[in-house]
């Protein structure tokens, strides 16, 4: 799941070196927290949310192959 994340992540933003993408557990959740440039930041969230929200869709509906819960957070 973590490459998934960050594949998406490197193609949307202009600085692909700074992509940073941490797993953790937590309970029965793997959550995955995205981190990139502040300047990138933007091209991540998109306009209200939307790539963001399409980010997490693409995870969920990968980790439902795996009868796991994924849980995206981007962080500053």
């Amino acid at each position: 799941m973590r490459e998934l994340v960050e594949v998406i992540a490197k193609s949307l933003v202009e600085n692909p070196d700074e992509v940073v993408v941490t797993e953790k557990e937590s309970g029965k959740a793997l959550v995955l927290e995205l981190k990139v440039a502040p300047s990138d930041m933007g091209k991540v969230i998109g306009k209200q949310g939307r790539i963001a929200k399409a980010i997490r869709s693409v995870v969920k509906a990968a980790a439902s192959k795996e009868d796991r819960k994924v849980i995206v957070d981007i962080l500053q």
